[in-house]
């Protein structure tokens, strides 16, 4: 990008203190000169960004950050002659530009895409990165919020990007706006989203950046998530059952997420005081409504040391299965009734036979009118201590046998449940809200659970409540020993704002009360959250939240009936995480959600954890668990080998389609303390289609995929840690899969690799040293690991002398152990004195060493190879 100087600025010691990058004028929207859009509209307007911050309580460094690149951003507003609720406004128009763009596919989902003219954006858009090759920099368009208003990107006609500001009330109205949109320009478009939020972090001054916070304890541990493995049939025996498998299989969870289906919920015209029965799929409590604060009678009812003694009840791992099973045959049964009804079909009394038989199977199959567990545990009499059953009793017995685990997290809506709370049941003040769903929602993807949350309507508890409401949930699971709460269904407050001042307003309350909870009750740090993928919650929500999903979710099935099966589902997930976490890692860690180990795909998901820079947690069913795979992840503590980032795309795919342009391969890139990687994931074969507004399969292009790497895609500077290793002279290169090892330097070609559909390849780049005696190495750490360098916790070369050089490595695990040496050492110690043997290979300078666990040191050895 071209020194400051050279956009017109004065210059202060180096930082610019006069002038601006961006100018509007005559209808245009140019950086030096050159066009960015044309035909903007009179009513528009350009400001630059302050030089000066205004108050905001940010780190000094942030605020000097902002400061100097100042210059570099300012904002885009506009005004109208009406004031309205919903305003749309062109901001000017642009093609043959490539861009890349973040949008909603569904309410609180959202993926990217590309393309090369306004026209071709998506609804609901959250930004869009162009393309300046004249400038060789990046230009970023970020909608904001202003005042009670939120704005995203849609398209518009010949080219034009329309900006729409919504306050999500009729009462509430305006019809101009200063600020609406923030636009930034860099030769990085990495450093370019960091200095973008940078500067909205001042600008707003309502959200705080990943860096000012803390990330939960489970970020470098493996875990489990329930929901797969039981869905809505959760109760403490299968969850004992399962987390008892992973400890006996030598993968032990350092945490474990407790799903949907733990809490106390019924339907509207049931029962006020007990429990909705015999749920199992989601969208069958998308309705239901929260009753209590507590748990549900299965959890309720469970009474301390049922799971210790020799005793314990047994668990049957086909149970959840059949039930789901006949929960499925249910819920085909019924859409078959819905498109029945719909196609004019008079005579629905076969349909609705079929129903009523499949649901009194499945009542059967949960003990008939009695319902509820499998097994009866404990007395659930009120007359037994708290601590003794129920939630708390449970968890208790769980840190009584499990002792490595460390966390343990439940999952609950941020209105309480699907439905919210049910009016009347609680001390809150709850009243049942019609949902009204925006106009910008109209081209995103059909929803089940938009459908149902409209059907139901929620039961919203008053925002001057909202503090109350999670500080009552909060509460009560603190006491019972739950670490933290995994929150999802953020999303929803926007269909429910009309009497409560708009989105924003409704926004600030509900999250200010969850902030509070989480300070108080989960140590600041013990939430999840998911199905939040929106600029509201981003720049309202997360003063507090530090860890949330950049995915959809894990489908393990295919709901659509696709020809190629579960297949093309699996490289749309790693888009979704790969691109929002360009911007949503800024201000959370990102999540890649669950995976299940014994999946079709399992390899294929495991390979893109391994680095993603995040925890590493599977859904698998109880008795259904693959862990050689495992244990490609996870160390026999629980723990995992981490990367020191959160991956991202590569710069050579940020303005491409690899889901299917049948052209490019996924690649991501993170650091490790002493190397670099690059992950391959050939993700083609699914993706967008705007026309029918879902994601659907693209079977032609699901095939081989045929690219490059180079070590020169890793961009060090990201990380000031990284940055020395970027300027070496040499590097060595491990294939994980292909278990190649070559020799690289930034001046090579790139390499080149075939990926087979639905499969990957990690390459991990580690600089070079050279030695006083001229002997070249470099560590990669143990290659039975997908990300081996993550298991290097220390490297140190030490040269006293030419007849004393060695290289001591600090490394964690057990299996086979890498390195890359031109010359054999002489020798190779343990703990500074045993010597142990290893092989040296002539022929490709592999040096290997074959390494146990090593309990009493928490799994890690201390290597020395002596040259």
């Amino acid at each position: 990008m071209a020194p400051p100087e050279e956009f017109g600025h004065s210059v202060l010691g180096g930082i610019p203190i006069m002038g601006k990058c961006f100018e509007l004028s005559g209808g245009k929207f140019s950086s030096q000169g050159v066009t960015l859009f044309s035909e903007v509209p009179d009513n528009v307007s350009f400001s630059p960004f302050p030089s000066f911050c205004h108050s905001s309580d940010a780190p000094l460094s942030i605020i000097q950050r902002v400061q100097a690149s100042s210059y570099k951003g300012g904002f885009l507003g506009f005004s109208k002659e009406e004031p309205s609720d919903r305003l749309m406004n062109s901001l000017g128009k642009f093609s043959d530009r490539n861009f890349l763009s973040i949008f909603r596919f569904k309410t609180w989902w959202s993926t990217m895409w590309v393309g090369n003219s306004g026209s071709d954006l998506q609804m609901e858009s959250q930004w869009i990165l162009l393309d300046v090759p004249e400038l060789r920099s990046y230009v970023l368009i970020m909608p904001l919020i202003e005042g009670k208003f939120r704005s995203a990107l849609h398209p518009g006609i010949d080219g034009h990007v329309m900006i729409c500001a919504e306050s999500g009330s009729t009462r509430v109205q305006a019809s101009s706006f200063n600020n609406i949109a923030y636009v930034h320009i860099s030769d990085n478009p990495y450093n370019l989203m960091k200095e973008a939020f940078s500067a909205l972090r001042v600008h707003l001054n309502t959200f705080r950046m990943l860096e000012e916070k803390s990330a939960p304890n489970l970020v470098d541990k493996f875990g489990w998530c329930t929901w797969d493995a039981f869905y809505l049939t959760v109760e403490p025996i299968g969850v004992w059952q399962g987390v008892k498998e992973f400890v006996e299989g030598g993968t032990p969870p350092r945490f474990l997420i407790i799903d949907d289906g733990w809490q106390s919920i019924n339907l509207d015209g049931e029962n006020p005081l007990e429990d909705a029965k015999n749920l199992v799929l989601g969208g069958t409590q998308m309705t239901a409504r929260l009753y209590r604060f507590e748990e549900c009678e299965k959890f309720r009812k469970y009474k301390g040391g049922t799971m210790l003694g020799l005793g314990a009840p047994s668990f049957d791992p086909k149970r959840p299965k059949m039930l789901i099973e006949k929960a499925i045959e249910v819920e085909h049964a019924e859409k078959a009734l819905d498109k029945a009804l719909k196609s004019g079909i008079t005579d629905l009394s076969k349909f609705k036979s079929k129903v009523e038989d499949l649901k009194r199977e499945l009542n059967e199959m949960f003990g008939g009118e009695k319902g509820g567990s499998s097994v009866s545990v404990g007395c659930g009499s009120c007359c037994c201590k708290s601590e003794d059953v129920g939630l708390k009793a449970f968890t208790k017995d769980l840190r009584t046998k499990f002792k490595g685990l460390d966390d343990i997290y439940v999952w609950h809506a941020l209105c309480g449940a699907w439905g919210g709370v049910r009016p009347g049941a609680t001390h809150l003040n709850s009243k049942i809200i019609p949902v009204k769903v925006s106009p910008g929602l109209d081209g995103t993807m059909q929803d089940l659970a938009v459908v149902k949350i409209v059907e139901g309507g929620i039961g919203l508890v008053q925002p001057d409540q909202a503090t109350d409401l999670y500080e009552s949930m909060h509460s009560y699971l603190a006491k019972a020993g739950i670490t933290g709460v995994k929150v999802d269904v953020i999303h929803t407050l926007e269909y429910v704002s009309e009497e409560y001042g708009g989105r924003v307003e409704l926004a600030k309350a509900y999250y200010e009360g969850l902030s509070k909870s989480l300070a108080k009750n989960f140590n600041g740090t013990g939430l999840i959250s998911s199905m939040q993928q929106v600029n509201d919650f981003f720049f309202l929500g997360t003063r507090q939240i530090s860890i949330g999903r950049v995915g959809d979710d894990f489908w393990f099935q295919d709901p659509n009936g696709d020809p190629m099966g579960v297949y093309w589902l699996q490289g749309v997930h790693m888009i979704h995480c790969a691109y929002n976490s360009m911007w949503m890692g800024q201000i959370i860690q990102p999540d890649w959600d669950m995976f299940q180990s014994d999946h079709l795909c399992a390899k294929f998901h495991a390979g893109s954890r391994a680095i993603c820079g995040g925890p590493v947690y599977v859904s698998d069913s109880v008795g259904g668990h693959n862990f050689d795979l495992i244990k490609k992840l996870v160390f026999p503590d629980g723990t995992i080998p981490k990367c020191q980032y959160y991956a991202l795309p590569t710069r050579d795919c940020l303005f491409k389609n690899p889901l299917f342009d049948n052209k490019i391969i996924l690649k991501i890139w993170n650091f490790n303390k002493f190397g670099g990687v690059i992950g391959a994931f050939n993700c083609q074969g699914a993706g967008w289609d705007p026309k029918e507004q879902r994601i659907k399969g693209y079977s032609e292009c699901y095939k081989p995929m045929s690219g490059l790497v180079h070590v020169n895609d890793i961009e060090w500077n990201q990380k000031t840690e990284a940055s020395e290793m970027g300027n070496a002279e040499e590097y060595a290169v491990y294939l994980n899969q292909a278990e190649q090892l070559f020799l690289t330097t930034p001046e090579s070609d790139p390499i080149k690799m075939t990926i087979q559909p639905s499969s990957f390849e990690i390459f991990s780049f580690v600089p070079i040293k050279k030695l006083k005696n001229r002997t070249k190495f470099a560590p990669f750490g143990f290659t039975n690991m997908f990300n081996c360098g993550g298991t290097i916790q220390e490297l140190e070369y030490c040269e006293d002398g030419v007849d004393q050089l060695s290289v001591r490595i600090k490394v964690k695990g057990e299996g086979e152990f890498l390195a890359y040496s031109s010359l054999p050492p002489k020798k190779c110690c343990l703990k500074g004195a045993e010597e142990v043997g290893f092989e040296w290979l002539a022929d490709g300078g592999k040096l290997i060493l074959n390494l146990p666990w090593l309990e009493e040191c928490g799994g890690i050895a201390d290597v020395a190879f002596v040259f």
